[in-house]
C-alpha cells in the first residue's frame, strides 16, 4: 500500500459509508487523517468504519436531499471537529429514468437526482469556501465520472447532467479562489466495483462492463484512494482544476 502522510488532517467526506467512499475514508483514516465520515441510511457499516480505525473519525447522519439536513452536516462536521481541512464530495444517485417513462415520473428522478448529485455539493461548496477563507486554505475534492465526457445512455440523463455541472462548479472554485489559497479537483472514474455498479451488473451482465474496458478488471475503489490521498495532503495542489480520469482505459481524452 502507498503511504501519505494525512496526520493533523480533518476530511469531510459525503457518502463515506458504502462503495467509492468507504475506500477512501478507510484509506484517509490509514494515513492519519481523522474523517467525518457521512452517511445517510447505512448506519452500522459507518459506524463500524470509525470503530475499526479508533482516531477521533466521526459518523454524521444526513440525507442529501434536504436542504436543511445538508446545514445540519456541515455544522455537526464544525461544532466536532472545530476545523476541516478537505471536503470530498463523493456522495451520489445513479437513478434510471427512461425517457420513455411518463413525464412527471421522469421529473421526479430528474430533480431527486439533482438535489442530492449537484444542490448539496453547491451547497457544501458555498458552506465550505466561507469556512475556508476564514482559515486561510482548504481544498475540494469532487468525485465526476467519464459521463460527463463521453455522455450517459437514455436512461441516465439526469446523472451525466449533474456530473457535468458538479465538473463545471469543481474548475471554476480552482479559478476563482486559488488566490486565497483554495484548491479544486475532479476524479472522474468510469465503473467502479460497488453496490451502485453491482446492481447494473446485476440487469445487463459483468461482460457488458468488461467489455467497454481496455483493462482485465474492474476499477475497485482502492485504485481512487491513494490518488485522493494526495490531493488531500497538498503534494497535488499545483493541479488545481485538474480533472483525472480512473476508467480502466474505458474513455481516454
Amino acid at each position: 500500500m502507498s503511504h501519505v502522510n494525512l496526520s493533523g488532517k480533518t476530511v469531510l467526506l459525503t457518502g463515506a459509508s458504502d462503495g467509492i467512499g468507504k475506500g477512501v475514508a478507510d484509506y484517509l483514516m490509514q494515513m492519519g487523517a481523522q474523517v467525518a465520515v457521512h452517511y445517510n441510511s447505512n448506519k452500522v457499516a459507518a459506524e463500524a468504519l470509525v470503530t475499526k480505525h479508533q482516531n477521533n473519525s466521526k459518523s454524521f447522519q444526513a440525507d442529501l436531499s434536504q436542504e436543511a439536513s445538508v446545514y445540519q452536516l456541515f455544522n455537526e462536521v464544525l461544532t466536532h471537529f472545530k476545523k476541516i481541512d478537505v471536503i470530498i464530495l463523493n456522495a451520489g444517485v445513479f437513478l434510471e429514468h427512461s425517457t420513455k417513462l411518463d413525464t412527471q415520473d421522469w421529473l421526479k428522478i430528474w430533480k431527486k437526482t439533482m438535489a442530492i448529485n449537484l444542490d448539496a455539493v453547491g451547497l457544501l461548496t458555498k458552506l465550505g469556501l466561507d469556512h475556508f477563507k476564514d482559515n486561510g486554505e482548504g481544498r475540494f475534492i469532487y468525485i465526476g465520472s467519464r459521463a460527463v465526457f463521453r455522455g450517459e445512455t437514455e436512461e441516465y440523463l439526469a446523472y451525466a447532467a449533474s456530473k457535468g455541472g458538479l465538473t463545471s462548479l469543481a474548475r471554476s472554485v480552482a479559478r476563482s479562489f486559488g488566490k486565497d489559497n483554495i484548491k479544486s479537483f475532479v476524479l472522474s472514474p468510469g465503473f467502479t466495483r460497488t453496490q451502485m455498479a453491482e446492481r447494473f451488473i446485476d440487469t445487463y451482465g459483468e461482460e457488458r462492463v468488461l467489455n467497454e474496458i481496455a483493462l482485465n478488471t474492474l476499477t475497485e475503489p482502492k485504485d481512487l484512494a491513494p490518488l485522493i490521498g494526495l490531493m488531500c495532503s497538498g503534494l497535488m495542489d499545483h493541479a488545481t482544476g485538474a480533472t483525472i480520469d480512473i476508467n480502466a482505459g474505458s474513455h481516454i481524452r
